[in-house]
């Protein structure tokens, strides 16, 4: 079979743009080299959805996120996808910081988001009492919001498959060569064939352009950031993002609830050569504790629940690194950082006029789905019922979290199973809580034995 469209990456921006493409009647073939969706770089972000205020002006990334933004409130209650409706402050802590606070207001008002207003010190801390006296000012954004960062893209890829996607795991890009009209992908499991091909490899996309194409218009340079997850008493004593006055070279760190009822501070921005390995260190992980407690002096009475560390693909520019070949039938989406769980939905919409653009004056066979299937995930965040609260669920397995055997089941049997551990926790938290899956690891192991692409001895190992 030769498909329209091959997408190269499951993370997410490649689980976005392959359910546009299906939804757009492409026949589509995904190739992943994980064991799962969002195994690569998506899999540690903070998981906000963002109004694009500080976005640079008139850029494609603010496009992109914006469009993505409203596409997700659009289609969430479709998908029972949560939204934490907390909004965000962007706090000044120094008078130089302040200064800046002006800017801000200014840049946000300028980009489309005019609900953006400036707080004085008693209105910061009248909507946040436990927050520091040291806050100076800040400016409310009152739509920033926070939203469980992995279930959308399942949501998204259970779609894609219904429309007929073909997902391939565990499997790597060797080669590959066009020849005029199509595209020959070598992999490690045989051979693919598309008319078109659209790079979506994140941490390897530069990569994927010199393997395929003979050279890279962009290069990545790996950022990695480390998080610290606080127990989920310290949420009482928060309800908005906090955001730093961000500088030229990153965002900086942010305090802010999650949907699963823990309170996050991260990331850091650390910069290294190694793509796979993002390890944390305790005298770092020990700086955001400090961080966190400056900023809201209660969490030094919270324990700690997990710390991770995560990768983003900077490249060597700021902006998002596209690059399209109309005569090759090639489209790159790449160095897309921070900003991306947001984006991917505007960014796959992009992606679709882009070929539309590159189909002009040739025939094509694809024409939208007139009446898409939608299949709702289940829910894992704390803002709707959750699976422990309805009969019939076959009991708990993770105590910490609350994860039951129904929802185990439904992980490992459902339209895109989990390929890995990490896959399931993704798809249920199981193994996340406070004792990080030291008691219910063994009855997990045996439930999911022989049913995932990699065994849990296997997956375990850090990515």
């Amino acid at each position: 079979m030769v498909a329209d469209v091959l997408v190269i990456g499951a993370g997410v921006v490649g689980c976005a743009v392959t359910r546009r493409f299906a939804l757009a009647g492409a026949k589509v073939v995904m190739l992943e080299k994980g064991a799962d969706i969002l195994s690569g770089a998506s899999k540690a972000n903070s998981a906000i959805l963002h109004t694009g205020f500080d976005a640079p002006s008139g850029s494609l990334e603010l496009s992109c996120m914006q469009a993505g933004y409203r596409e997700y409130l659009e289609i969430r209650e479709r998908f029972n996808l949560p939204v934490l409706e907390t909004g965000a402050m962007v706090v000044a802590w120094t008078e130089e910081q302040r200064e800046k606070l002006s800017e801000i207001e200014r840049q946000a008002h300028e980009n489309g988001v005019p609900d953006v207003s400036r707080l004085t010190s008693s209105e910061v801390l009248s909507r946040e009492p436990h927050l520091s006296r040291n806050a100076l000012e800040a400016v409310l954004v009152p739509r920033e919001h926070v939203i469980d960062p992995w279930s959308p893209f399942l949501a998204y890829m259970i779609q894609a498959k219904a429309l007929g996607a073909d997902f391939h795991f565990l499997t790597e890009v060797m080669g590959g060569a066009f020849d005029g009209e199509t595209w020959t992908i070598e992999t490690n499991r045989g051979s693919f064939r598309a008319r078109t091909v659209i790079n979506c490899a994140g941490l390897y996309g530069d990569r994927m352009e010199e393997l395929l194409l003979g050279h890279a218009h962009f290069s990545i340079h790996p950022r990695k950031g480390q998080f610290v997850v606080f127990d989920k008493a310290a949420a009482r004593l928060l309800r908005t993002i906090i955001l730093p006055v961000p500088t030229e070279r990153t965002k900086g760190i942010v305090l802010c609830r999650t949907a699963f009822g823990n309170v996050l501070v991260g990331p850091t921005a650390e910069e290294q050569d190694d793509r796979t390995r993002a390890t944390t260190d305790e005298a770092t992980l020990r700086q955001l504790v400090e961080k966190a407690e400056e900023m809201v002096p209660g969490l030094g009475s919270m324990p700690v629940t997990a710390i991770y560390a995560g990768l983003r693909p900077a490249s060597d520019k700021k902006h998002y690194r596209i690059r399209v070949e109309p005569d090759r039938n090639w489209i790159t989406l790449g160095g897309i950082r921070s900003t991306g769980l947001t984006a991917s939905l505007g960014i796959a919409a992009h992606a679709l006029n882009l070929y539309r653009g590159m189909q002009e004056g040739r025939s094509s066979s694809i024409e939208p789905v007139a009446d898409p299937p939608e299949h709702p995930v289940r829910n894992i965040s704390e803002e709707m019922p959750r699976d422990w609260s309805q009969p019939g669920n076959g009991g708990i397995v993770c105590h910490c979290e609350l994860v039951t055997a129904r929802e185990i089941e439904e992980a490992l049997n459902g339209a895109l199973p989990a390929g890995d551990y990490g896959g399931l926790r993704r798809r249920t938290r199981a193994g996340m809580g406070r004792c990080q899956g030291f008691n219910c690891q063994a009855h997990l192991a045996a439930m999911s034995k022989d049913r995932l692409l990699l065994p849990m001895a296997v997956s375990e190992v850090p990515a």
